[in-house]
């Protein structure tokens, strides 16, 4: 048993989602959106250091010395796993390392909308699963994937960095792919995944241009293929795979995205009223000619009638996700508030103690940016705060 094996112990125990190793700091546990600290001494270069280079292994800690950064699974037993991530910062190392669920959760269990699992009957197309880091997108795309695999006899490839969620053929082939161990990169992983006669192709993280690239020439050529992005909705989305190309090339890729893109699913995790830990909320986008007309004439700024219009066919815009579940009392008005795009609509349900919170905090940012702008001014005036004009009436100084 690793020495680090205790911390993680209490993640699982906790019913937390991650653990949090810093020097100078003791463990941290979040759990339910909120970061917990252990009680445990504070964490020294030596005593950190002896934790992480256990599990990593020699080959891996030197990497991790030359590099500052290194990425892996971890397992104990047979019921925990654990996505790490060690790097070097300011006071020395850090490590975090999330919990992967052993179960895969149903898309039922997970409580998502029913229109999602229309997502994974299609036959080709591309499909996003996008949010901050810590949303959920990848217990998503792991019930959709685990939902494939119970329906339907494909080819389904995975490209992940690293793998998270284990899945056991069931109907389908699956084969599950580590980028940096099994794939050079994304890109890389995804060129050969075309020539494996694949249905499915699940893209771990489509961050640069040439994997966006081949993702879209992949379901372009016919194979359903599932990636991730950070983009907190539909509109941003399309505009962030747009704005990676050059602009000469952007016509074209306008062009591909009209026909390929299938749906989007932006994804963000509320705290829970019965403190049961979080639920999802969703804005979804689906494929119309509406939706196919609008990118080609890169007129994105149209995607949220669109999501209005789609209604009937199982599309909605965030806001009404969370109102939603404000109204069905499973989330907070604060918690609405905060996680909402359009903040205006849900003032009217705070407390007034939370609205005059929101209001102190609204003017200190307010007199935060007046600060920032006059250091500019005095920056921009060599160092010299410009002279204040008298004001109006006031006798000239002799």
């Amino acid at each position: 048993m690793a020495k680090i094996d205790a911390l993680l112990q209490l993640v699982v125990a906790a019913n937390g989602s991650d653990l949090h190793l810093n020097e100078g700091q003791p463990p941290k546990v979040r759990i339910h959106g909120d970061i917990i600290a252990v009680e445990h001494p504070t964490l020294t270069h030596e005593s950190l250091s002896a934790y992480l280079s256990e599990i990593a292994g020699v080959e891996r800690w030197d990497a991790f010395l030359r590099t500052g950064d290194l990425d892996f699974a971890y397992q104990i037993g047979k019921d925990s796993r654990f996505r790490v991530n060690y790097y070097k910062q300011l006071h020395g190392f850090g490590c975090v390392m999330r919990l992967i669920p052993n179960q895969i959760s149903t898309l039922q269990e997970l409580d998502l909308p029913p229109v999602i699992k229309e997502f994974a009957n299609l036959r080709s197309g591309l499909v996003l699963v996008t949010g901050p880091t810590g949303s959920g997108k990848s217990t998503t795309l792991a019930a959709l994937i685990d939902y494939i695999n119970h329906t339907y006899a494909y080819q389904i490839i995975t490209l992940e960095e690293p793998i998270e969620f284990i899945h056991e053929p069931i109907q389908s082939i699956i084969t599950q792919r580590e980028v940096g161990v099994d794939a050079k990169s994304f890109a890389d992983g995804l060129l050969v995944a075309k020539r494996e006669d694949p249905n499915v192709i699940l893209v771990g993280e489509m961050r640069d241009l040439e994997t966006i690239s081949q993702a879209v020439s992949a379901a372009e050529q016919g194979v359903l293929v599932f990636g991730t992005l950070h983009t907190s909705n539909a509109s941003k989305t399309v505009d962030r795979i747009i704005d990676a190309f050059p602009v000469d090339q952007q016509p074209l890729i306008r062009s591909m995205l009209a026909a390929s893109l299938k749906g989007v699913c932006a994804q963000r995790l509320m705290k829970r009223t019965d403190g049961k830990g979080r639920c999802a909320v969703n804005e979804i986008l689906r494929w119309t000619p509406a939706l196919s007309a609008v990118i080609r004439e890169g007129a994105t700024e149209k995607i949220p009638d669109i999501i209005k219009l789609g209604a009937q066919d199982g599309m909605q815009l965030m806001d009404d996700s969370i109102f939603e579940r404000l109204r069905a009392g499973q989330v907070g008005a604060h918690e609405a508030y905060m996680k909402a795009l359009d903040q205006n609509r849900f003032r009217p349900f705070l407390s007034e103690d939370e609205r005059r919170a929101e209001e102190i905090a609204a003017e200190e940012a307010a007199k935060q940016v007046r600060m920032a702008r006059g250091a500019q001014n005095v920056s921009s005036a060599g160092g010299r705060i410009p002279p204040v004009p008298p004001p109006k009436g006031t006798p000239p100084s002799p």
